[in-house]
C-alpha cells in the first residue's frame, strides 16, 4: 500500500489502496464485489444497469475561463458551477461511507511534452484495475514523484445523482469542470465513463495547444509507415488496426503534433461481441489475468465465456494493458500519418469497399462521421438508420468539429497524407438482404493501401458520391469493389444511394455555415 492524503478532497477513509497490483485488485474484486474469475484467467465484473456511456448525462461547467471555447447543445449540455459543487460533495460525501477506497495516478499521452496527470479516486476493485490498464502506467519513480494531479476523477457510480438538481434531472450525472480540473461520476458503474472522461479532457486541451486529438486507432508497418484508422463502435477499427504483421500503437484515442502521433491511453478497451481467435487472434489472445471483462456471460462450472451471448448487453468489452497485445510500437507513438482511413459500416449497402478521397472530401466524411445501425441492435430499429457522428466522435468534442477538421486539413496538407473511405458494412443489399463484407477482403484492402497499389490501380468515379473507386485490389473480386454490380436490381441500388445521399446532405447543412464552398461540393450530388 502505498499512502495518499485524501483529505485535500475532503476525503478521509483510513483504508487507501494506492496503484494495487493487478493481483491485488483481483483479490478485493472477488472478495467484496463477488465478481469472477475466467478459464483463461480474466476477472469477470458487471456494470450494473448502465452497460454503456450515458451521453444525454453529460455535462460541461458553465463558467467564464471556458465558456467561449465550447461547443455547447446537445453534446455539451451546460451544467452550473452551484449544480457541480453539490454533484462532487454527494460524491465524496458517499466515498466517505466505504471502508476502503482505491486510487490509481497515471498519464494520459505518451508523448511527455504533452501528458496529463491523471487521479482517479473509487470504491470497486473493478473500476481501479479497470483505469489501471487505460491510463499509462507510471514508473516507480514516476510514482514517487507524481505530485499534484492534473485532474481528478471522483468515481461514486454505485450512489445516484440528485435529479431535483435543475443541470441534472437524473439519477446519472457524469460532470465535468476545466476551471476545478475535476470530474464526478455519479449513478452509473460503467467503467467507459472514465475512459471517455479522460479523452473529452485531451480534447480540450490538444486544439487549445493548436493540436489535433483524434478519435481513432493507429498502427505502424515495418518501414515507420503509420496509419490512422476513424470510425464509430463496430466499425472495426479495433479489429483493423490490430494486424501482426504491423504494430499497434494504440486502438482509440491520439494526438497528433507537429513530433507525429501520440497515443493517449495505455491500455485497450475491445469490444467482445462475438469474439473469436479465427478472425481476432490478437484480441482473442489478449484476454488473460489482468483484463477486465465487462459484462460478458460465462459457463458456471467450466468458467468459459461465450462471446456470442448478448443477453446482458452488446456492448461486452475487455480492457487490458497495451503490452498484452504481442506486435506494439513502444513508446506509444509514431511519425506522421501516411495514410488515413475512414471506416463506416454503411447497412444500406451503397458505399463502396474502398474509395480514395480528396482532400475536400476527406473534411466533408470527417466532419459527417457517418456510419449506420442495423435492425435488432437498439428497441425500436427496424430497418437500417443512418448514424452521423461529427469527426467520428462527435459525443467526445467539445470545441466545435469544424476546429478539430481544420486541424486535420492542415495536417493532411502539411504531411501529405492519403485519405481512403472503407465500407465494413453491406454490399449486394441493405442489411437483411444483402452480406455484410468479407473481413477478409477488407483486411486486403487496407493491405493493398499500405502496399501501395490502390494508389497506383486505375479509378472510376461514382455518379452519385463522386467517390475514385478503384477497379481492381488483389484478394478481393473485381465486382466486389462496384457495389451497384452486386445488386440484383441496379435501379434499387440507385434508389438507395439517392436516400443515403439526401441523408448526408441534410446531415451537413448544420455544419454549412462553418464549412468552405469546397467542402460543401465534395459532398454527394
Amino acid at each position: 500500500m502505498r499512502s495518499v492524503d485524501l483529505s485535500v478532497y475532503g476525503i478521509n477513509v483510513e483504508k487507501v489502496l494506492r496503484n494495487s497490483s493487478p493481483a491485488r485488485l483481483y483479490e478485493e474484486a472477488l472478495t467484496r464485489e463477488h465478481d469472477a474469475l475466467t478459464s483463461k484467467g480474466a476477472l469477470v465484473s458487471m456494470s450494473g444497469e448502465k452497460t454503456g456511456r450515458s451521453p444525454k448525462d453529460k455535462r460541461i461547467v458553465k463558467e467564464p475561463s471556458t465558456e467561449n471555447d465550447v461547443w455547447w447543445g446537445s453534446v455539451n449540455i451546460p451544467m452550473t458551477p452551484e449544480d457541480f459543487e453539490e454533484s462532487k460533495l454527494r460524491a465524496v460525501d458517499y466515498l466517505n461511507t466505504r471502508e476502503l477506497l482505491y486510487v490509481v495516478d497515471g498519464f494520459a499521452g505518451w508523448d511527455p511534452k504533452h501528458r496529463i496527470k491523471i487521479r482517479v479516486i473509487c470504491c470497486r476493485a473493478y473500476h481501479a484495475l479497470f483505469m489501471y490498464n487505460m491510463l499509462i502506467r507510471p514508473t516507480c519513480e514516476e510514482l514517487k514523484n507524481f505530485g499534484t494531479p492534473d485532474f481528478v476523477i471522483f468515481n461514486a457510480g454505485q450512489f445516484p445523482a440528485n435529479p431535483m438538481q435543475e443541470s441534472i434531472k437524473s439519477k446519472t450525472s457524469v460532470a465535468l469542470s476545466f476551471e476545478k480540473k475535476e470530474f464526478v461520476i455519479l449513478g452509473t458503474q460503467y467503467a467507459g465513463e472514465m475512459k471517455k472522461g479522460v479523452f473529452t479532457i485531451m480534447n480540450y486541451l490538444m486544439p487549445k495547444k493548436g493540436f489535433l486529438s483524434m478519435h481513432c486507432s493507429a498502427n505502424e508497418g515495418k518501414n515507420g509507415d503509420v496509419s490512422l484508422f476513424f470510425g464509430l463502435s463496430g466499425t472495426g477499427k479495433t479489429t483493423l488496426s490490430t494486424e501482426p504483421h504491423r504494430k499497434l500503437i494504440g486502438d482509440d484515442e491520439h494526438f497528433w503534433t507537429s513530433d507525429g502521433i501520440s497515443n493517449i491511453e495505455g491500455g485497450c478497451y475491445a469490444k467482445c461481441i462475438n469474439l473469436s481467435a479465427e478472425n481476432e487472434p490478437e484480441i482473442f489472445g489478449a484476454i488473460r489475468f489482468g483484463t477486465v471483462l465487462e459484462n460478458v456471460v460465462y459457463d458456471l462450472n467450466s468458467r468459459t465465456v461465450d462471446y456470442n451471448d448478448d443477453s446482458i448487453t452488446e456492448n461486452t468489452r475487455a480492457s487490458y494493458p497495451i503490452e498484452f497485445i504481442d506486435n506494439i510500437k513502444m513508446p506509444c507513438g509514431g511519425d506522421h500519418p501516411k495514410n488515413i482511413v475512414f471506416l463506416s459500416c454503411d447497412a444500406f449497402g451503397v458505399l463502396p469497399p474502398v474509395s480514395e478521397l480528396t482532400p475536400e472530401q476527406a473534411m466533408y466524411y470527417f466532419i459527417s462521421g457517418y456510419t449506420a445501425k442495423v435492425a435488432g441492435t437498439e428497441v425500436g430499429v427496424t430497418e437500417p438508420e443512418a448514424t452521423f457522428s461529427a469527426c467520428f466522435g462527435a459525443v467526445f468534442l467539445i470545441w466545435h468539429p469544424t476546429k478539430y477538421a481544420e486541424l486535420l486539413a492542415a495536417n493532411m496538407k502539411k504531411y501529405g497524407s492519403k485519405v481512403w473511405l472503407i465500407n465494413t458494412g453491406w454490399s449486394g443489399g441493405r442489411h437483411g438482404v444483402g452480406k455484410r463484407l468479407s473481413i477478409k477482403y477488407t483486411r486486403a484492402i487496407i493491405d493493398g493501401i499500405h502496399s501501395g497499389e490502390l494508389a497506383k490501380t486505375e479509378k472510376i468515379t461514382d455518379p452519385i458520391f463522386g467517390l475514385s473507386i478503384p477497379v481492381s485490389c488483389p484478394g478481393v473480386p473485381a465486382e466486389v469493389l462496384n457495389p451497384r454490380q452486386l445488386w440484383s436490381d441496379a435501379k434499387e441500388y440507385d434508389a438507395a444511394a439517392k436516400h443515403l445521399a439526401n441523408l448526408f446532405k441534410n446531415n451537413f447543412e448544420k455544419f454549412a455555415d462553418g464549412a468552405s464552398k469546397a467542402i460543401q461540393k465534395a459532398g454527394p450530388k
